[in-house]
């Protein structure tokens, strides 16, 4: 679409102001949770399971950019109860923190820069932002406490295809006792890793690619099921293997195919099922301007508009409180 010098700069002139006030906001948000942030980063950049989150702040960074027109027409103004989301996240952070879980603290943290945006940036630009704004709750390294279910599942499918090959087998639980030595299914092998990715993919694949709700319904199931299925079938291929050229031999293999190839032909496999039924381009998801002006409750919701500068005033002030707070307790 080609758009006039005047249309961009009347548009840079809308965002210049609220993006500076957000980014001050962000600044000191990010300043006060640094302890959570950080430990995010370190999960993100050193665990293998969560390496993927690497990719979430550009994905975000990029569903905003092309929503920018639609947040023009939209318009930028400060909303009051966008600041209560916001307290509601250093809440939680607070808490999170004084009961040393670092999921509540970091979803909390998370939530505290999603109500700076809707607070200074008003209502209705946060239904534009509507998904990427949800999306940011993927930054929250998640996935160890589903290890052990998984491992569970994944030895079940590996034992009944064992023994469907006609492999005298015996089985406990996470233990695959074979003619060929005994197998664990380990964390490692569980298949959470791939998981985990397969889903935050397949949430943004879900919004920008699909309109139909049963169609994403189907294409999240897929994502799920698939990867855990494709995980009991690697478990029993390296188990099978083994039988023929040794545990040892068969366990390198594994974690070359494992890694490299067989999840993602698995992954090119979904999506290639599922791109036939695709219904639009990721530049038409999400609420329109003109959509969401039509919303019946819009306006009374969103009220006559906040001064952005006493916003952006209460929004130090609340991290200021709960600065002070933290280290008093």
């Amino acid at each position: 679409m080609l758009r006039s010098p005047a249309a961009a700069a009347t548009r840079k002139g809308a965002f210049a102001i609220p993006g500076a006030m957000l980014a001050l906001a962000a600044l000191v948000l990010v300043a006060l949770t640094f302890a959570e942030w950080r430990a995010m980063a370190h999960q993100w950049w050193n665990i293998d399971t969560y390496s993927h989150i690497l990719l979430v702040p550009p994905i975000i960074a990029w569903l905003g950019w092309i929503r920018r027109d639609e947040l023009a027409r939209a318009g930028l103004r400060g909303w009051w109860p966008g600041l209560a989301w916001l307290v509601l996240g250093l809440a939680v952070w607070f808490v999170g923190r004084e009961i040393a879980i670092n999921t509540i603290a970091q979803g909390g943290a998370v939530m505290a820069l999603q109500g700076a945006v809707l607070a200074l940036w008003g209502l209705r630009a946060g239904l534009v932002l509507g998904f990427p704004l949800a999306y940011a709750f993927v930054l929250v390294p998640f996935g160890d406490e589903i290890i052990p279910p998984l491992q569970m599942v994944t030895a079940e499918i590996a034992t009944a295809l064992t023994r469907w090959s006609g492999i005298e087998t015996v089985a406990s639980g996470i233990l695959i006792d074979t003619p060929a030595g005994l197998f664990i299914v380990a964390e490692e092998c569980s298949g959470v890793k791939f998981l985990v990715a397969m889903l935050a993919l397949g949430l943004l694949v879900a919004h920008t690619c699909f309109a139909s709700w049963n169609r994403r319904a189907w294409f999240l199931i897929a994502c799920v099921v698939v990867p855990i299925i494709a995980n009991g079938i690697r478990a029993w291929a390296t188990i099978f293997l083994a039988q023929y050229v040794g545990a040892e031999a068969a366990g390198g293999f594994d974690h070359i195919v494992y890694g490299w190839f067989f999840f993602a032909l698995v992954l090119a496999l979904v999506l290639g099922v599922a791109w036939r039924w695709f219904e639009r381009e990721p530049e038409e998801a999400g609420w329109t301007a003109a959509g969401i002006a039509a919303l019946p409750h819009v306006a009374r919701w969103e009220g006559p508009g906040a001064d952005r500068n006493l916003v952006l005033a209460a929004i130090l002030l609340a991290a200021g409180c709960f600065a002070v707070a933290a280290r008093l307790v």
